[in-house]
């Protein structure tokens, strides 16, 4: 039952050329903005936007605020099960390389970054809703999240995934809304000053299926933490460079799509608490559908419900209570991969 899945990756360039393909999600951030009328105007404007925040983390040995390039790769992960020839795209991140004009490089940086993912909208807007309907305390179904924390850790250990990548992947997400954020005396010269929040949040305990800890940071400049979800030792294991590419381009998304929080005129400080509602901040002029973002999640949950979890649940159920959790960590091979 160890060898029912298997997985092919596919990877397209994220630049102002970027046409989403058939089978991503349309609320994935990276296919909102690349639709409609504005499309290539908004891709222009987020990838400037990465590489500005990318120069201003990087300022040693770069006096002009111009050395380095990101350049963005969409990988899209299809699950065939029991050899299949037809998958089913389960996963969708991003990955970056950093390209630097000073000595011609080329640096491959972290996969990971943001994180799309079919069967968590089922979970979310599927499950969850279902679960709690005409129920007047909110709850955690039993079992919640564990097909697919642990197909994503199978993933993450399989060789198609090692094949690819030299490391572990890197999610960075937004703070919640719900919680509040403490500042600690901690601080990381490329992630910044660390935060704890007062409370672990769900997407916390549904990460955590996936075998990802959590850490907040708010970077130099930044208006609020972002959430780094990671496997081993996010400090340690990731150089600076890889860190600054990864910062730069979720904070943009983050801009985009959370301006009140991301893009507001005051910084957090010692105690924060996001709020969704903040009139004092800055938007930008890229065009970005919010409301479609969550209207379309829960067809999407439907969608994963209908041509992933219904066809295979008996052996999604019985993989999963079987299933060993790998040891997923930052090998000798895999870092001079």
């Amino acid at each position: 039952m160890m060898n029912n899945f298997t997985f092919s990756i596919k990877s397209i360039a994220f630049d102002e050329h970027y046409q989403p393909a058939d089978n991503t999600r349309i609320t994935t951030n990276f296919a909102n903005l690349a639709r409609g009328a504005s499309r290539q105007q908004n891709l222009r404007k987020t990838l400037a936007m990465i590489d500005r925040r990318f120069n201003a983390l990087a300022p040693w040995d770069n006096p002009n605020a111009d050395r380095y390039a990101v350049q963005l790769d969409i990988i899209s992960v299809d699950i065939h099960i029991q050899g299949k020839a037809q998958g089913f795209p389960a996963i969708e991140v991003l990955k970056t390389s950093i390209i630097d004009r000073k000595t011609k490089q080329r640096i491959e940086g972290i996969v990971g970054n943001n994180f799309s993912s079919y069967v968590r909208d089922y979970d979310f807007s599927v499950v969850l809703l279902e679960h709690n309907k005409n129920k007047p305390n909110f709850s955690i179904p039993p079992n919640f999240g564990d097909v697919h924390g642990k197909l994503f850790q199978c993933f993450v250990s399989s060789s198609e995934y090692q094949q690819h990548f030299r490391k572990p992947p890197v999610i960075c997400l937004s703070v919640s809304d719900n919680k509040t954020y403490q500042r600690t005396r901690n601080w990381h010269p490329v992630l910044g000053v660390e935060y704890q929040p007062d409370d672990s949040s769900l997407t916390e305990q549904y990460f955590k299926k996936m075998g990802l800890n959590v850490r907040y940071f708010m970077p130099a400049q930044s208006a609020a933490p972002l959430a780094f979800y990671f496997f081993g030792d996010l400090l340690n294991d990731y150089s600076n460079l890889e860190l600054i590419g990864t910062i730069s381009t979720m904070e943009t998304f983050q801009k985009i799509y959370r301006p009140e929080i991301y893009s507001a005129h005051a910084a957090a400080g010692e105690r924060y608490q996001p709020n969704l509602k903040n009139p004092d901040h800055a938007a930008t002029d890229i065009v970005y559908d919010r409301e479609e973002r969550s209207r379309l999640a829960v067809e999407q949950g439907r969608f994963a419900q209908e041509h992933f979890i219904k066809p295979h649940q008996q052996l999604l159920e019985q993989w999963a209570a079987q299933y060993p959790i790998p040891e997923i960590s930052l090998t000798e091979e895999r870092a001079i991969a």
